[in-house]
């Protein structure tokens, strides 16, 4: 097991997400996410597909502001980078 230490922001908020989903909701809307940056008030997130995107921010917002809470980064925002192919409209990047 990793210690949080050796954690990047973003996987310390998937740890706090984890625990408040059931495993294969988590595995199905959380595993195609991966760490790209941390500019201290923003946490850049790459993720598989627009639809991916659009769910987690709908569903998962709350999740993921007590997340940011827990690890002490409140005010810091989850911009999710779609950097899939599939069913993007265009190269839409949103910030949570």
């Amino acid at each position: 097991m990793e210690r949080a230490s050796d954690l990047n922001a973003w996987e310390l908020v998937l740890q706090r997400v984890r625990m408040e989903m059931e495993p294969e909701d988590f595995r199905r809307w959380f595993s195609s996410t991966s760490y790209a940056g941390d500019s201290g008030d923003q946490i850049n997130v790459w993720i598989g597909s627009e639809a991916i995107r659009r769910h987690i921010e709908t569903h998962f917002r709350e999740e993921l502001e007590h997340a940011l809470a827990a690890i002490n980064r409140p005010d810091t925002l989850i911009r999710f980078i779609v950097a899939g192919f599939g069913d993007e409209e265009d190269e839409d990047k949103e910030d949570l």
